[in-house]
C-alpha cells in the first residue's frame, strides 16, 4: 500500500500537482459544440475553450461563445465548418491567447515607462497629448484584442469629420501604432493593426512664408544685435533656432570655415541632442557668415570654448521666444513684412541653395534631413521669377527661334 502511495506521489510531482503551483493548461484537442439559440430569430451559436492572457500576464483557459449567423442563412454543415476553422488553430497550436488587458492600462503601465526612457521629451509630450485628448477616450476602455483596424479607422474618420487636419490624424495614427508595436514586442498581439492605414492629404494647411532676397536686405539692417547675427546664421547656414542658441565657440572653426552641430536648446527642455542623427553634422561657413560671427565675438563678454556664442549678460542661454517677440517681430511690423517664424529662414536657405543650381542632396546635407523627400517637398519653395525662367528655358529647347521671331514686328495678315 505504501509503495502505491509513493508511486502516486511521484506521478503527481511529475505532473506539477503536488507542489501547489498552477500549471499552464496543456493543449487538448477539441471539436467545440454547436447549437441553435432563439425562438423567432434562430441563430447558430458555437462554443469552444481557449486561453486568455490575464492582466498579470498569466494564462487562463475559458469558454468562449460566438454567434455564427442566422439559421436561415447558414446550414448545419456551413456552421460546423465555421466552428472547425475557429478551433483548428487551437488544436494545431497556432492560436495566440487573447489579452484581457485594456488599451489604457497597457499604455500607462507598459508603454509609457519605456517611451520616457527611449524618446526625447518633446516626442513624449506629443504622444502623451494625442493619447489623453484623442485616443484613450475612445480606445482606452477596449481590450487590446478588441483594438483592430476597424476601430482605429472609425476613430480617425470621426476626427476627420470634426475638421481635424490630415497631419493631426497622421500624428494620432503614429501614436496608436507606437503603443501597439510595444504590445506586439511584449507578446500580447501577433500583429500591429495600425500598420498600413493610409491618411491622404498630409500637406500642411499653411505653407511657411519665405522672404525674398530684397525683403531680407530690408529686414537685416533693422534688426538689433545679436538678433541680426542669429538671423544671418539661420539664413546662411540653415540651422534651427535651437541649434543656433546651443552653439559654443569651440564648435566654430574660423580657420577651416566650418560649424559643428551637436547640441540644441529650448526653453522647455534645456540642452539636448539634435532632432535626429542626421541633424548632427558639420556644415561649411560662408565668408559673409564668418565675418558676421567674428564681429559678434569682438563684443562678447564670454569667449571661452565652452561659452555660448549667443548668451545673455550672465552667460545663460537666450530665450528664442523673447528674441522673436522683442526683436524679430517688431522689425517685420515696422517694414510691413509678413510675420515669419524662425523656421522660415531654414526654408529660405534650402530654397536659395536650389536657386543657385546646387543639388537636392547638398540641401539635405546642410539642413540635416534624414529624408530626401522632406527636403524636396517642404523646404525647397518655388520662386515666381524662377518659375518663369524655367518655362522659358523649356520653351527655348523646343522652339529655339521663337524669341527672335516674337521680338520683331508682326506682319498684318492678308
Amino acid at each position: 500500500m505504501s509503495a502505491n502511495l509513493c508511486t502516486l506521489e511521484a506521478d503527481a510531482r511529475k505532473c506539477g500537482r503536488a507542489n501547489g503551483k498552477e500549471m499552464m493548461a496543456r493543449p487538448r484537442y477539441q471539436d467545440g459544440s454547436l447549437f441553435i439559440r432563439g425562438k423567432r430569430s434562430k441563430v447558430w451559436v458555437a462554443r469552444w475553450r481557449e486561453d486568455l492572457i490575464r492582466e498579470d500576464g498569466s494564462l487562463h483557459r475559458t469558454q468562449r461563445t460566438v454567434v455564427l449567423g442566422p439559421v436561415s442563412d447558414l446550414s448545419r454543415r456551413e456552421a460546423r465548418s465555421l466552428l472547425q476553422k475557429r478551433v483548428s488553430e487551437i488544436n494545431q497550436g497556432r492560436y495566440r491567447a487573447r489579452p484581457m488587458m485594456t488599451f489604457e492600462k497597457f499604455a500607462k503601465e507598459h508603454w509609457q515607462p519605456g517611451t520616457v526612457l527611449a524618446l526625447k521629451p518633446s516626442s513624449v509630450r506629443i504622444y502623451q497629448f494625442n493619447l489623453d485628448k484623442y485616443v484613450l477616450p475612445t480606445l482606452g476602455p477596449l481590450r487590446l484584442c478588441e483594438v483592430n483596424r476597424a476601430t482605429i479607422q472609425h476613430l480617425l474618420l470621426a476626427l476627420k469629420h470634426e475638421g481635424y487636419a490630415s497631419s493631426t490624424l497622421h500624428s494620432i495614427r503614429v501614436t496608436i501604432a507606437r503603443v501597439l508595436h510595444t504590445a506586439v514586442e511584449a507578446g500580447y498581439l501577433e500583429r500591429n493593426p495600425a500598420h498600413g492605414i493610409q491618411i491622404g492629404g498630409r500637406e500642411p494647411k499653411k505653407r511657411s512664408r519665405v522672404l525674398g532676397p530684397e525683403q531680407m536686405q530690408q529686414l537685416l539692417p533693422r534688426l538689433p544685435e545679436p538678433c541680426r547675427t542669429v538671423v544671418l546664421t539661420a539664413l546662411l547656414a540653415g540651422l534651427r533656432i535651437g541649434e543656433i542658441l546651443a552653439l559654443r565657440w569651440k564648435r566654430l572653426d574660423f580657420l577651416r570655415g566650418s560649424i559643428e552641430v551637436f547640441e540644441t536648446y529650448s526653453d522647455a527642455q534645456g540642452f539636448g541632442t539634435p532632432k535626429t542623427r542626421s541633424s548632427e553634422r558639420v556644415i561649411p561657413m560662408s565668408s559673409a557668415l564668418r565675418q558676421a560671427l567674428e564681429g559678434h565675438r569682438t563684443v562678447c563678454i564670454y569667449k571661452e570654448p565652452e561659452d555660448l556664442v549667443f548668451c545673455s549678460n550672465k552667460g545663460t542661454p537666450r530665450s528664442p521666444k523673447n528674441l522673436y517677440n522683442r526683436a524679430l517681430a517688431p522689425a517685420c511690423a515696422q517694414l510691413g513684412l509678413p510675420r515669419i517664424s524662425w523656421h522660415s529662414f531654414r526654408h529660405a536657405n534650402g530654397t536659395w541653395i536650389g536657386e543657385v543650381g546646387e543639388s537636392v542632396k547638398t540641401v539635405q546635407a546642410i539642413l540635416g534631413h534624414s529624408d530626401l523627400e522632406t527636403t524636396l517637398n517642404i523646404y525647397m519653395h518655388a520662386i515666381p521669377d524662377s518659375q518663369r525662367r524655367a518655362v522659358e528655358r523649356v520653351a527655348g529647347v523646343l522652339f529655339p527661334d521663337v524669341p527672335k521671331l516674337a521680338s520683331g514686328p508682326r506682319k498684318p495678315a492678308n
